[in-house]
């Protein structure tokens, strides 16, 4: 499939999107599953939003790229939908993060 830069662009902006709309009405999946299962969470997400707005130049905080993500800010969604990690998860979370 050939694209052009602008539509690539566009389309992987689009598939973004719909990740973070996604994310926002999946807020029963916890961040450490995702970590476990993927390797990635929606603080991932954003601390990728603020590298790659800190290398172009563009002014954003950490905890706006967090709210970008989260569709609120960061401590509103950890009030709101944020639960206590269980023993499973943690013991998931360590062998998981020690992966070479």
């Amino acid at each position: 499939m050939a694209l052009d830069e602008k539509t690539r662009t566009e389309l992987e902006a689009a598939a973004f999107r719909r990740l973070l709309e996604h994310l926002r009405t999946r807020t029963d999946v916890q961040n450490i599953d995702m970590m476990n299962l993927a390797g990635f969470c929606r603080n991932c997400l954003s601390n990728w939003m603020k590298e790659a707005a800190d290398a172009k130049g563009v002014p954003i905080t950490k905890d706006e790229s967090r709210a970008a993500v989260y569709g609120m800010p960061f401590e509103e969604w950890k009030a709101k939908f944020q639960k206590e990690a269980s023993a499973e998860q943690k013991t998931a979370f360590e062998k998981a993060s020690h992966k070479p």
